[in-house]
């Protein structure tokens, strides 16, 4: 047979995107003359990897959406971007916890990419590499990771923040596997849910804020982008890249929401407000402090005396001792030592504060201690060991310490005025 008899034979069809990614979760919405492909993926799948390349090397995307906040994209792109972290703002503007979290997220990650030799976050990596060498637009539609961690934290009580930083801290300084659960989930979710996993199947408003906002976030995002892409006559099409927990809710939104993108996203980031519940409590209990120690000066000075001291002693002697166990310079323990007291009585004066600003004047980390922290962060010692790190245990443990205190000085003062 001739080589024109062979180009006159019928040529097969092509497959379709949907039969060449038959088994990943994919979903296509048309909205507003664009046609969204959504792509559910595993962050911790080579076979999410290869659908993503599949993906975009068959079908013209105009642009590519990826489940990143522009956070998690600096990091991604920008391993070394923790260099230029302003460690003295952070613990000014009170941020030490978010910057935390954010390290402990990190280490997990790590941890996890070690065990299944592949980085979590690969096919966001894969997304973004092939926009870039085929110069398409690169939507970033996640919530900002530090805005979606101060939503979640004030989103629940007390108690289950205490459970979610205790789960937090225990799936990063834990030294051991994640389990083949646990990774199961992954594959089908999202990376901040599985860390607090326990916590957000046990609480519908964790996985409120954790899930079903970010949802919703992500698509007024896409709205939004969608209204600035040109329309040349032709069918518009964006590929976005999300975990596979976020397909069904992130479809939902995206056909039904009427709201304007705009405005969505504004009250999606919108941090909460302080209660008055806390500002009338700490007010209340300066009060009490005080009228505690005026009474006791009233029924006489040795009574007044020995309730100051007793204040003073267990209040920074439990903060010192916290800075201590953080591995604080002496400076820095004599610093927590003198503000422990006054924290109370005096919000600006809080001893996790001061102790921390002075143990990063004294001991001011190095390049290498910023080089070094991704990887100095999967350990207990780590957190020790680099004085970045460092800086923030001395942060939380002395405030721990000085909080202890304050409890059970003020127990002392009650039996002796009762």
């Amino acid at each position: 047979m001739s080589a024109s008899d062979m180009d006159s034979l019928p040529q097969p069809a092509s497959p379709t995107l949907a039969e060449l990614l038959h088994d990943q979760p994919l979903k296509t919405i048309v909205r507003d003359d664009v046609e969204f492909v959504l792509l559910g993926t595993a962050h911790v799948s080579r076979a999410s990897v290869d659908a993503v390349n599949n993906a975009l090397d068959h079908t013209a995307f105009d642009a590519v959406a990826v489940e990143l906040c522009e956070a998690r994209y600096q990091s991604m792109i920008k391993p070394d971007s923790l260099a230029e972290l302003d460690l003295f703002r952070v613990i000014q503007e009170g941020k030490s916890g978010m910057v935390a979290a954010n390290l402990a997220l990190s280490a997990y990650q790590r941890r996890l990419a070690e065990q299944l030799k592949i980085e979590p976050g690969a096919e966001m990596r894969a997304a973004i590499d092939h926009a870039e060498r085929q110069s398409q637009a690169l939507w970033k539609i996640d919530r900002d990771v530090g805005v979606t961690l101060r939503r979640t934290y004030s989103s629940v009580g007390w108690w289950q923040r205490a459970k979610l930083m205790g789960g937090l801290i225990g799936s990063v300084l834990v030294d051991e596997q994640v389990d083949a659960e646990e990774i199961e989930k992954l594959k089908q979710g999202d990376m901040l849910e599985s860390t607090f996993s326990e916590f957000a199947q046990r609480s519908d408003k964790l996985y409120h804020a954790l899930i079903a906002e970010r949802d919703q976030f992500m698509a007024a995002e896409l709205r939004r982008h969608a209204a600035e892409l040109p329309n040349n006559g032709y069918a518009r099409r964006v590929l976005v890249v999300v975990g596979a927990g976020h397909l069904a809710g992130l479809a939902r939104h995206l056909a039904d929401d009427q709201q304007h993108p705009v405005e969505l996203s504004r009250a999606l980031t919108a941090l909460p407000p302080p209660t008055r519940w806390g500002t009338w409590f700490s007010l209340i209990f300066a009060a009490l402090v005080l009228g505690g120690f005026a009474w006791g000066f009233a029924s006489g000075v040795e009574l007044g005396t020995e309730l100051v001291l007793a204040w003073v002693l267990a209040t920074g002697t439990l903060g010192a001792l916290g800075c201590a166990i953080a591995g604080g310079h002496p400076l820095s323990i004599i610093a927590a030592f003198v503000a422990s007291p006054l924290t109370p009585l005096h919000p600006f004066l809080a001893s996790g504060t001061v102790s921390a600003l002075v143990e990063l004047t004294l001991r001011r980390p190095t390049v290498a201690d910023f080089s070094s922290l991704r990887d100095d962060v999967t350990s207990l010692s780590g957190w020790w060991r680099n004085r970045v790190s460092r800086v923030l245990v001395n942060f939380f443990l002395t405030s721990f310490g000085t909080a202890i205190g304050v409890y059970l000085a003020g127990w002392r003062m009650l039996e002796a005025l009762l």
